[in-house]
């Protein structure tokens, strides 16, 4: 069942959602060579905290960390811990904010020092892509426009989307309908709706669209191909006119 937001639900996401794009900036703009992603986790609990907010993601499904820190061919749900960034490394940030019940979700790549130009051009891709998405989550349209309009993005510039991840809904709880699919033809789905919040992610790989889950942790996604992969997230209210992004960062 897809969960129409009332106004005073929508305001306690758009709490949720500055303390998560803050916590996603703050920690982005440690990311260098020699910093671990323990520290970077750390970085993203204490700006929560100052926020009055929680993060969503830890104990949930037995998930160990206060976020996602995925380097390289991790697509999504890399555990923070001693890995040590090096130089070159593509790190995706992943933060889910709790604020009095609701939830904000947004997603970013950020580099280590100098990266190669497919990496940034990747990032790059997938931002696009979420823009592209975006364009498309206004009322009346219907979910696959936006699923669509991302793939049409994204092979544009010759890269694929992740199929066995989408985005989803969100609010009272990180996953709610409907679902949110990163590939597809457009005129499918449930219709967008004004108060409706959802996730746009778009998953964009370097390689093959193909991905598996690391069998010792149940939770690191890989790219199949073990090529780069890039995220890009925001969590988005539809309204009567422009959507607007509640994890909107805004300094």
């Amino acid at each position: 069942m897809i969960l129409i937001k009332s106004p005073a639900e929508i305001e306690l996401m758009r709490m949720a959602g500055r303390a998560a794009s803050a916590a996603l900036f703050t920690a982005g703009r440690a990311v260098a060579p020699g910093v671990t992603t323990r520290e970077l986790d750390a970085i993203v609990v204490r700006v929560l905290k100052e926020f009055g907010c929680t993060a969503s993601s830890l104990g949930y499904n037995g998930f160990p960390a206060s976020s996602c820190i995925s380097l390289n061919d991790v697509v999504i749900h890399g555990i923070p811990g001693g890995r040590v960034i090096r130089e070159g490394d593509v790190v995706k940030l992943d933060i889910v904010a709790g604020y009095n019940g609701f939830h904000g979700d947004c997603a970013a790549a950020f580099f280590a020092g100098q990266v190669s130009d497919t990496a940034q051009k990747l990032a790059g891709a997938a931002e696009r892509a979420f823009y592209a998405g975006l364009e498309k989550a206004v009322e009346g349209n219907r979910i696959s426009d936006i699923s669509a309009a991302i793939q049409e993005s994204a092979e544009a510039e010759g890269f694929s989307v992740v199929r066995r991840f989408i985005g989803h809904g969100i609010g009272r709880s990180m996953h709610e309908d409907p679902e949110v699919p990163l590939f597809g033809k457009p005129g499918r789905g449930p219709r967008l709706e004004r108060g409706m919040t959802i996730t746009i992610e778009p998953m964009v790989n370097e390689g093959t669209y193909d991905v598996y889950v690391d069998s010792k942790d149940g939770w690191t996604v890989y790219t199949a191909d073990h090529k780069l992969s890039a995220h890009f997230e925001n969590t988005v209210l539809i309204t009567g006119g422009q959507p607007e992004i509640l994890t909107k960062f805004d300094g």
